[in-house]
This record gives structure tokens, C-alpha cells and sequence, in this order.
């Protein structure tokens, strides 16, 4: 049985298996004819703990999550895929699972998977492990 995917979601954060998450996706995308949306969610409750993150420490992060969703963004227009892309503030396994597959109707999430430890798993929990649990889609993890 063969599944048609047709509005495709990557999260991106910046990682290696990121960027070979978002080289399958683009693979996935043009075998489908599918559309292609990247997000980045920069984890707000991070910033809880530090006392020195002020607005313009947030708004340069934006600047640099930006400026790198752009080249990504224009890697896939350049090999024909209909893509665009959203910045995200909040906890990235529900806004992932939840809030973007509703946003854009996803029926394929690809993302990286990050290699944690068991026990960095244990203690904070793994976004594609939740992601692949929660989803109400089809979720491809992608490893080195």
C-alpha cells in the first residue's frame, strides 16, 4: 500500500540529523508532489532559568532562526518544492504533535532523531520520541 503524502512538516533546530531529515523530506516531497513546511521552536521554557535573557537576547535568536529557516527555505524552492516555513515559541513536543499538525493539515512529520542517552531520555524526555508517540500522522525518524 502506498501512502500519497501531501503537506509534509520539518522541524528544524539546527542539528545534523536535522539537516538529514530535512534532505530526505525534500526527497519525500518531490516523490509525492507533496508541500513541504519547516519550523523551528525555540523553547521559551529555556530561558526561565537565565536571568540574563532579555527581549533583544530573544530577538537576535529570531534574527538567527530566521536567517537559517531562509536558507533552508531556499534550498527547496531551488529544486522546485513548494515550501515555507514558521517560527514557533514554546515547548517544541507539543507545539510539533499538536499546533503545527492542525496549522497545516500535516499528514508526515521527518525529523531528526537526537540521540540522547537512556538516561538523558529519562530525565528530560525525548521531542521524537513524544513527537512519534503524539502525532495524530505518519512520523519518519531520521538517524546518522
Amino acid at each position: 500500500m502506498t501512502t500519497n503524502y501531501q503537506q509534509i512538516l520539518v522541524p528544524i533546530d539546527g542539528s545534523k540529523n536535522a539537516k538529514l531529515a530535512f534532505k530526505r523530506a525534500m526527497t519525500v516531497a518531490k516523490a509525492n508532489h507533496a508541500n513541504l513546511h519547516l519550523v523551528n521552536v525555540i523553547d521559551t521554557r529555556a530561558f526561565d532559568n537565565i536571568s540574563s535573557v532579555d527581549e533583544s537576547t530573544i530577538d537576535q535568536l529570531t534574527k538567527d532562526t530566521k536567517k537559517s529557516l531562509d536558507k533552508y527555505q531556499a534550498v527547496a524552492k531551488k529544486a522546485g518544492l513548494n515550501v515555507d516555513y514558521s517560527i514557533e515559541f514554546g515547548s517544541p513536543k507539543t507545539i510539533i504533535s499538536h499546533q503545527m499538525t492542525k496549522r497545516w493539515h500535516i499528514d508526515l512529520i521527518i525529523m531528526g532523531a537526537n540521540g540522547l542517552t537512556t538516561v538523558e531520555r529519562v530525565l528530560i524526555g525525548s521531542v521524537a520520541a513524544y513527537v512519534s508517540h503524539a502525532a495524530p500522522c505518519d512520523t519518519l525518524l531520521v538517524r546518522k
